[in-house]
């Protein structure tokens, strides 16, 4: 890594360098975990909930590690340390001085919901002109994206990066490292409520993006967001707008809905417009789809790049995955819920012919209104006509009270049912009737707490 030798190390995090090698040595890389230390890498050695890293500093020196960042050296222990009093700001602010000496653009993607999917599409898109650099996994938050920042390398031309939060002043911290060239917003939903409190702050946190923009950035924000049309100007500019509705500078027509297979959509752009064939369900898959184009626009891709980086994205597991097992269609959508994302997957399910089955669980971080919103969520399970609600969860039992209540006003004929765990699920998964039916299409969605990966792995087992 240029730059990135033990002495700009130690004057990046104000740490104290102590070791034999010479202070101009450069390192390869950088990890928090012993396990990927490699040959002149820096390990950074934090202490978790479970784990303390300093526990491995005499593993990952053996391995050949070039430097240790730590709190404290083990005793009896000889190498070459950087000492400073919080690991965990020491990676943020060793990522904040590597992004100085970076000269490739970066994107930011933020929103309630749908970062991960535009990350896929915006990456994609870029990835038919650019060497891309992606968020992997769920490195969007305070540890992750430092992590990011300090994995890019001279042949990366261009990074996507996903920027998570859930406090307010999270985002301030993470646009000053990111230093983002691009900002993408996808929604404000109803998430993180518990600090936030309301959609205004969850608004106000995302917003903190623009903190540390590039003064001549660009903002792409979801026109079709009631609360993102209230952004008219950042850093003397107006968003550039990405929906379906005709008013976007980026909007879709002709949409064809293929129902699990996605949709054909012809996307207007300011000057032109193109046919796109999308294979992921949804149409928030079709905004996402938008949101690529105009960013492949702003970066010099073609309408043809575009359009073929668009068709070459596939679904990631736990996110909208849809899976077949002979009469069984399953949409494996556990990684993570709120109200705005559970709506959207009940409509994907209410779309589909067929017998429908909604595994729900708890969605966490709504605050005080935590029990409404689970019994909104209840209630629009059966006014989508669902076959079979099975609510999962402590907290879902007010999610089970408010689809017993919409059964009773609307008539319909979803059958409800109530686990409050789910273990006991899975105890008598193997004896589901409507899974021996033609036709059916079960839906699983919950916030990653619930695990609820342990019913996708018992389904396809039975």
């Amino acid at each position: 890594m240029e730059n990135m030798t033990l002495k700009k190390i130690a004057q990046a995090c104000g740490g104290t360098y102590t070791g034999k090698e010479e202070e101009e040595k450069a390192v390869a890389g950088f990890v928090l975990d012993s396990r990927q230390v490699e040959p002149d890498f820096c390990f950074i050695a934090t202490k978790g909930e479970r784990v303390d890293g300093h526990s491995f500093i005499p593993d990952v020196l053996a391995k050949g590690a070039a430097c240790v960042v730590c709190e404290y050296i083990p005793e009896g222990i000889e190498g070459n340390f950087i000492l400073v009093k919080d690991s965990f700001q020491a990676l943020k602010e060793i990522a904040e001085y590597y992004r100085t000496t970076l000269t490739i653009p970066i994107i930011g993607i933020t929103g309630s919901v749908g970062k991960t999917s535009t990350k896929e599409f915006i990456a994609a898109v870029l990835s038919e002109k650019y060497n891309v650099l992606k968020t992997e996994g769920n490195f969007n938050n305070e540890v992750g994206v430092p992590l990011m920042i300090l994995r890019i390398r001279k042949e990366h031309e261009i990074a996507v990066l996903e920027m998570g939060i859930n406090h307010f002043g999270e985002m301030h911290r993470l646009s000053k490292i990111v230093k983002p060239d691009t900002c993408v917003m996808t929604n404000i939903g109803e998430c993180h409520l518990e600090f936030l409190k309301s959609r205004e702050g969850v608004l106000r946190a995302k917003s903190e993006i623009f903190d540390y923009l590039n003064e001549y950035g660009t903002v792409y924000i979801n026109g079709d967001d009631d609360m993102l049309r209230r952004i008219e100007r950042v850093k003397h500019k107006r968003p550039v707008t990405f929906g379906v509705g005709y008013r976007n500078d980026y909007c879709a027509e002709q949409l064809r809905n293929s129902g699990l297979s996605g949709s054909e959509v012809r996307i207007r752009t300011s000057t032109d417009s193109f046919t796109a064939t999308i294979h992921l369900p949804g149409e928030h898959m079709i905004r996402n789809a938008l949101a690529a184009t105009a960013v492949g626009e702003q970066y010099g891709l073609t309408k043809e790049e575009i359009r073929k980086g668009i068709a070459s994205v596939m679904p990631v597991e736990g996110r909208s995955n849809i899976m077949q097992f002979g009469n069984l269609t399953l949409i494996d959508d556990c990684y993570n819920a709120n109200p705005v994302s559970m709506r959207a997957a009940l409509d994907l399910l209410g779309s589909v012919e067929g017998r429908t089955i909604a595994i729900l669980g708890d969605m966490g971080e709504l605050g005080e209104k935590t029990a409404i919103f689970h019994e909104e969520i209840g209630a629009y399970a059966v006014e989508k006509k669902i076959t079979w609600l099975i609510c999962v969860g402590k907290l879902s039992r007010f999610m089970y009270q408010g689809g017993c209540k919409a059964k009773e006003k609307t008539l319909n004929n979803t059958f409800v049912q109530y686990y409050e765990t789910i273990d006991t699920l899975l105890d008598i998964i193997d004896n589901f009737d409507l899974l021996a039916a033609k036709d059916v299409t079960i839906l699983i969605k919950a916030s990653h707490s619930m695990q609820f990966s342990k019913i996708v792995d018992a389904l396809k087992k039975s």
